[in-house]
Parts: C-alpha cells; sequence; structure tokens
C-alpha cells in the first residue's frame, strides 16, 4: 500500500508542476497578480507536500525494512542501524532524486512566498522553477521511481555501501543538494528577467539572496564531503580531484563569481550580462554534475554508477535548460542595460578579475573532468586526467584570486584608488605573518607551490583582519554588521584553506607497511607502537581494531577498525585520528600477513597532516560569512519594506 501510494504522490507532485509552470506562466502575462499567479503559488505547494509525504513514506518503508520495495531491498538490512536506515532513503540513486524534486519544490514554494517583489518577475521565475521541477518530476516518475515493487520479495537486504554508513552521510548529502538544487532559483529569476527585460540591477537585487544561500549550503556540502573522504576512505587525504568532486567544484566556483558579480550589479550597475548569465550557468553546471554522478560515464567512489539509459534522460534535461536558459540569454541580453565606467584599480575592476580567475577555474577542472569520457566516445585510448593536471592548471588560478581578494574591500567604486588602499591594509604590517610562514615553509621542505600558497594564505587572513578592524565601525554605525562581518569571515575562510591545503602538501610521506605487536614506527617526531588487535563487531560488521599507543602512552592512544560487511560482501577501514595544534596522527589498518618467522603482522598506514585543521575552521568560517551576510541581507531588505528610509536604502545598496 505504502509503495502504491507513494508512486501516486510522485505523479501528483510532477501534475502540479506542470500547472504551476503553465499557471505561473500565464499569471506573468497578467502582471503577477491575477487568479492565474495564485493557482501557481497554490500549485508549488500541493508539489512540496506530496514531495514531502512521498519522502516520509519513503523513510517509514526503510525503517519497516519493506524489502518488497527494490529501492529499499537494494540498500538496506535488517540489522543496519536506525540512523543509517534514515539515511540510506536517500543513499541510493532513486531516494537522493527524490530528494532532489523535493528540495527543488521547496524552492519552488519559497520563490512563490518570498521571490522577487515584483509580482509579474515572480510569478515568471515560479513558472520557470516548474519548468525545471517538471524536468525532474518527469525523470522520478518514469525512469527512477523508488517505490517499484520487487518479487519474489528477499528476506533480508543487500546493504547500503558500507563507506556510506557514516554519520556525516546522514547530512552531507541534504547539504549538498540545497546547494546544487538551491541555485535554480537564481537560474529561474535569471530566465524570467531576461523574458521579462528586467533591468540588470533589478535582477541582481533579486538573485543575490538566493544565490548567496545556496552557495553556502553548497560551500557546507563540500566541506562534509571532503571531510568524510579524509577520515572515511583510508586514502591519506581530503581532496583528489576526484570527477565527482569536481562536478561539485565547477558550480561552487561559479555561485562564487556569481554572488561578486552581483554585488558590482547591483551597487554600480556594472556586468549585468555577466551576472545573469552565471546565474544561468551555475546550475546547468549542477545538472551536468547529475548526469556525470548517475550515468555510469565515470569511475568514483562517489558515483551512483547507474546504466547509461538514464543518464540519457538527465542528458535530455541538461539540454532542455541549457536551450531555454542560454537562447533566453542570446535574445533578450541586451534588455539589461549597461553600468557606469570605471578605473582599472576600482572595486569593480577587482570583481571583474575575481569573476575570470573563477570562471577560467571551473572551465580548466570542466576539461579536465570531460576531455576522458570525451577521448574514449570518440574512439581515442582510456586516458585517466589526475591531480598533476588540476595543481598545475588550476591552483595557481585560485592562488592569484586569493591574493587580490584583500585588495578589494579597500578600493573605492568606480575611481582609481590604488594606492589609498595599500595605505589603508598597513600591507607592511601584513607581510610580517607572510614572511614568518615562507621562512617556516622553506625550513619543513616545502615545495615552491606550497610556500607560495601558505604565503598567500596568510595574506588573506591579515587582509581580513585589516578589513574587519577598517570596515565594521562604520558599518556598525550604517547597520551593516551583519554583512561586513560575514564578508570578513568568508575571506578569512578562504586564507586558512589555502594555509591549511599548502601544509598538508608538504606533509612528510606516508609510512605503508606491515607491524607485528610490539613493533614501532617513527613519524613527524613522534613514535607509535602496536599494541595488540582485538576483535570489535558491531550491529551490522565484523572488525579487528587495532591498539595503537603513541610515545609509549605519554600521547594518548589511536584505535583504528578494519570492518567487513557480510551483506555487501565489503571490507573497509576505518581511520584513527589524533589532533594537536600542529596537525593529525592519521592511522588506518589493513589485513593480517603471516611473515616467514611465523608471526602476524597487520598492514598499518601512518601519516601525519600538519595544520589540516585550517582546513576546517577556513570552511567554517565560510559558511558562517555567508550565514551572517544572508542574515543582514534578508533584515536590510525587510527594514526597506517596513520603513523605506534613506538610511536603510543606503544600507541594502551597500551591502
Amino acid at each position: 500500500m505504502i509503495a502504491e501510494l507513494g508512486r501516486y504522490l510522485i505523479a501528483l507532485a510532477l501534475l502540479a508542476s506542470f500547472v504551476q509552470m503553465l499557471a505561473a506562466w500565464r499569471g506573468a502575462d497578467q502582471g503577477g497578480r491575477g487568479a492565474f499567479a495564485e493557482a501557481g503559488r497554490v500549485a508549488s505547494e500541493i508539489g512540496m507536500l506530496a514531495a514531502g509525504a512521498a519522502m516520509v513514506l519513503l523513510i517509514a518503508s526503510f525503517l519497516r525494512s519493506d524489502f518488497s520495495i527494490a529501492y529499499v531491498a537494494a540498500n538496506s538490512s535488517v540489522d543496519k542501524p536506525l540512523a543509517y536506515k534514515i539515511a540510506a532513503s536517500w543513499g541510493g540513486h532513486e531516494g537522493s532524486m527524490l530528494l532532489w524534486c523535493l528540495i527543488l519544490s521547496i524552492f519552488g514554494y519559497g520563490l512563490a512566498r518570498l521571490g522577487p517583489q515584483e509580482p509579474g518577475l515572480r510569478a515568471r521565475a515560479v513558472s520557470f522553477q516548474g519548468l525545471l521541477q517538471t524536468l525532474f518530476y518527469g525523470f522520478l516518475a518514469f525512469a527512477s521511481n523508488p517505490f517499484e515493487r520487487v518479487f519474489p520479495v528477499p528476506l533480508q537486504g543487500a546493504e547500503l555501501n558500507p563507506i556510506l554508513q557514516d554519520p556525516l552521510l546522514v547530512i552531507h548529502p541534504p547539504m549538498l543538494y540545497v546547494g546544487y538544487v538551491g541555485l535554480s532559483t537564481a537560474f529561474a529569476i535569471a530566465a524570467a528577467g531576461l523574458m521579462q527585460k528586467t533591468p540588470g540591477r533589478v535582477l541582481a537585487t533579486a538573485l543575490r539572496p538566493w544565490a548567496l544561500g545556496a552557495w553556502t549550503a553548497l560551500t557546507a556540502g563540500i566541506a562534509l564531503g571532503a571531510f568524510w573522504a579524509y577520515y572515511e576512505l583510508g586514502w591519506g587525504g581530503w581532496w583528489f580531484w576526484d570527477p565527482v568532486e569536481n562536478a561539485s567544484f565547477m558550480p561552487w566556483l561559479l555561485g562564487a563569481a556569481l554572488i561578486h558579480s552581483s554585488i558590482a550589479t547591483e551597487k554600480r550597475g556594472a556586468f549585468p550580462g555577466w551576472t545573469v548569465f552565471l546565474a544561468l550557468l551555475a546550475y546547468i553546471l549542477s545538472i551536468l554534475g547529475a548526469f556525470l554522478v548517475r550515468s555510469g560515464v565515470i569511475t568514483s567512489v562517489h558515483a551512483f554508477a547507474l546504466d547509461p539509459e538514464r543518464g540519457v534522460w538527465i542528458l535530455g534535461m541538461l539540454g532542455v535548460s541549457s536551450v531555454a536558459g542560454f537562447l533566453l540569454f542570446a535574445l533578450r541580453a541586451g534588455s539589461l542595460g549597461e553600468g557606469d565606467g570605471f578605473e582599472p584599480t576600482s572595486k569593480e575592476a577587482l570583481i571583474g578579475a575575481n569573476n575570470l580567475l573563477l570562471a577560467a577555474t571551473s572551465g580548466v577542472v570542466l576539461v579536465g573532468t570531460l576531455y576522458p569520457m570525451l577521448l574514449e566516445m570518440m574512439g581515442g585510448a582510456t586516458i585517466s586526467v589526475g591531480a598533476p593536471y588540476f595543481n598545475a592548471a588550476a591552483t595557481p588560478l585560485l592562488l592569484i584570486a586569493a591574493l587580490l581578494m584583500p585588495i578589494a574591500p579597500f578600493l573605492p567604486w568606480a575611481n582609481g584608488g590604488l594606492k589609498n588602499a595599500v595605505s589603508q591594509m598597513r600591507a607592511a604590517l601584513m607581510l610580517i605573518p607572510v614572511a614568518a610562514v615562507i621562512v617556516a615553509f622553506l625550513m619543513a621542505g616545502a615545495s615552491p607551490l606550497a610556500i607560495v600558497g601558505g604565503a598567500i594564505g596568510v595574506w588573506a587572513i591579515s587582509g581580513a583582519v585589516m578589513d574587519l578592524g577598517q570596515s565594521l565601525p562604520v558599518a556598525m554605525a550604517r547597520g551593516q554588521k551583519l554583512m561586513v562581518t560575514g564578508r570578513v569571515l568568508a575571506h578569512a575562510g578562504v586564507g586558512f584553506i589555502a594555509l591549511g591545503a599548502a601544509a598538508d602538501a608538504s606533509r612528510p610521506p606516508d609510512q605503508n607497511l606491515a607491524l607485528a605487536p610490539g613493533e614501532s614506527v617513527v613519524i613527524a617526531g613522534r613514535t607509535l607502537t602496536l599494541d595488540g588487535v582485538r576483535r570489535a563487531d558491531g550491529p551490522n560488521y565484523m572488525a579487528d581494531r587495532a591498539r595503537l599507543v603513541i610515545d609509549e602512552g605519554e600521547g594518548g592512544v589511536m584505535e583504528p577498525e578494519r570492518r567487513f560487511y557480510a551483506g555487501a560482501n565489503q571490507t573497509t577501514r576505518e581511520v584513527a585520528l589524533k589532533s594537536s595544534i600542529a596537525g593529525d596522527l592519521y592511522a588506518s589498518v589493513g589485513e593480517a600477513r603471516m611473515r616467514e618467522d611465523g608471526t602476524t603482522a597487520f598492514e598499518t598506514r601512518i601519516a601525519f597532516h600538519p595544520l589540516v585543521w585550517a582546513l576546517s575552521l577556513g570552511a567554517i568560517f565560510i559558511v558562517l560569512g555567508g550565514a551572517l551576510a544572508l542574515s543582514g541581507r534578508l533584515r536590510a531588505r525587510a527594514t526597506l519594506r517596513v520603513q523605506p528610509d534613506p538610511a536603510a536604502q543606503s544600507a541594502m545598496e551597500a551591502s
């Protein structure tokens, strides 16, 4: 009964999305105030509620271990812990697509209630959002329905992929999808603005908070995924330029460019066409990411790797979205208007340079991700593009962007002011910590690129501190405290990530060896001794747990595990971490090996990651900064609605 009701609810959400698209379109033609516009809003609410109810039914099916539903049977088992039964509802392809559609509908309803203030533009944006929802609900209903039955009904499920049975994987996919799918609102508003011939400044004001919220969520999702990869996969790193990692990184780069470009467009009218183009492209790359993850065209630990037929569906959705967006852009971009001129050393100029660097980096990542697939499709050799290409091609562009980033807040709009900006930054004081980091990295034997990265990271942090001291008093007087604090935290977060990445790239070589109980290994001045290995079985796995003693017990102990999940017939390594201000000791244990002398040794991987905490701190700062900036933005807008006084208007324009 649950499966049949779930399929009905998905069909209802599909129908509601289609009605939302048509009714809101007709409502926009009538100025956005009539019965059709209201019908579009009601349809968006019905679609959201139907999808939400379907998601609840799917979770209930997992909690009941209802293996008559094929998706449940393929991704769960009776013995699975409760939290992972819930997470499994979006841990596979069909369930994650239902979650995608639900979030898409939530944003559609949000646009209908809180979208652009101009009624016609809001109704048109709701209509375009309905188009995007219809495409994905069609895919869900006809090619990826999570409520399909299986017969005969198995007595036990096939188990969710064991590496996905992790606390972070309970929240990582929803957060990532909020970011991915949230960019659809920027797409919808941009397309609606082109259709309505809305001026660029008005359009930038309308889409900026939606883009900022989506980008902040995407940052959190990527950071959670990177941390999961760091401690779960046992590979000894946090970022691998994996194709699926790239699929989320590209819209993140364009989202960052979009936020900065929209500021220049809203404040000075600069780059209106570029802002709208970024809004369209960022979401299109999100759909491209869905294609890469779900079509089976790439091999990745993150990929769903499904049949190519489903990939054709997603490719079709990508085509429809791209044609609709870019055709409108080609026909109506001229209606966006042009901004005032500006000097090469103005704030606009640096924002433009920042945008070009971020877009170029996204292009570099796109080429490296797609080139092997395209070459193989054309009958060429099977190749792999890995970290060396991305480090050589993308990293320098990102470092240049980080180098320029601290300067922009001190530059004036329109007029050149580089000399005055350098004076305000107190560049001499900022160079002191930079020099200290360079010396420290040289003493550690870091590579030239790592030295440059560490120096630029500290430069960015120092610039953020200077920006806070310079801008916060003025911001408090103007009611812009949250927005300025958010900007400072986000910029400092970028600096911490650059510093952490540079330090981790300079880490000592990992130690891969076989240790018997009583034997030791030395890394980064610490001595780790294998005290023994014992059984530590869990609810749905068998495990061997090693005990590593640090510096004869003075530094504590580490207990990595090797687990075997019988349901999935898969072995995993659970990493042990010992964190300090200097960095992380990192240990994983593998299979037992019998030596020629009759002793038993265990495959062991030991690593030291210096300053890896800076990566997490940087991500937290960026997410917190984005949230504060968004809060300040919404508060300023609410103030304008209640009391449109000149001071509030000034705060809104400067944000």
